[in-house]
C-alpha cells in the first residue's frame, strides 16, 4: 500500500485542518516534556491532574467528526502520539507524564507509540539526508556503534506501530566492518 506523509505546520492552519480531516492516521510526535503535553491537555499546575483536552486534541476530535459526518459511522482516523528525544536516564517528570498520558489517551482516543530517545545518530546523519534505515554496511557516513542498532530498533517499532514494513530497516549492520 501506498503511503503519503503530509508534514503540517504546528499551528492551526488550513492546511492542518484539510490535513488531519482527511488523514487515515495521524502521528503526533511531542518532547518529553509537559510543556509540549499542554498542547493536547491541560493539568493543574498544583496536583498535575489532569483537567481537559487542549486545544490540539479538540482539533482531532472535531476532523474525527467531520470524518464521521461525511463519510459515515465506521470512518475512523486512527491517532497515534509518539515521544521524541527522550533522555536516556529515566526521570520521575516521565513517569508523571507517561501517566497523563494514559490518562488523556483513553479520554480522548489516541495511542502512544514507542518513543524516541535523543540520540547523536539522528543529528550526525541528517547533513548526509539519510535516516538510520539507510545505514548498511556499504553506507557509512560515521562510525558505527551499538547505539546506532538501538536507534534502528527503535525506528523498526515505530514504523510496526504504524502499520508500516520495518523491512527496509532489516539490513545488515556490522560494527565491526
Amino acid at each position: 500500500a501506498d503511503v503519503i506523509l503530509i508534514d503540517t505546520p504546528g499551528g492551526d492552519t488550513l492546511l492542518s485542518r484539510t490535513a488531519h480531516g482527511m488523514a487515515d492516521q495521524i502521528v503526533t510526535p511531542m518532547n518529553d516534556s509537559f510543556v509540549d503535553f499542554d498542547l493536547l491537555g491541560q493539568i493543574d499546575p498544583v496536583t498535575l491532574d489532569l483537567l481537559k483536552p487542549s486545544i490540539y486534541s479538540e482539533s482531532v476530535w472535531e476532523a474525527r467528526k467531520h470524518r464521521a459526518i461525511t463519510e459515515g459511522r465506521n470512518a475512523s482516523i486512527d491517532w497515534i502520539v509518539v515521544v521524541n528525544r527522550m533522555a536516556v536516564a529515566a526521570a520521575r517528570n516521565r513517569q508523571r507524564l507517561e501517566e497523563r498520558m494514559e490518562k488523556l489517551a483513553r479520554r480522548v482516543g489516541f495511542r502512544i507509540g514507542p518513543g524516541l530517545r535523543d540520540r547523536v545518530i539522528y543529528r550526525e546523519l541528517f547533513p548526509f539526508g539519510l535516516t538510520v534505515a539507510d545505514l548498511s554496511n556499504d553506507v557509512r557516513p560515521v562510525a558505527v556503534s551499538l547505539a546506532h542498532v538501538a536507534a534502528r530498533q527503535e525506528m523498526r517499532s515505530l514504523m510496526l506501530a504504524l502499520g508500516l514494513d520495518g523491512s527496509a530497516l532489516d539490513a545488515p549492520l556490522d560494527a565491526a566492518a
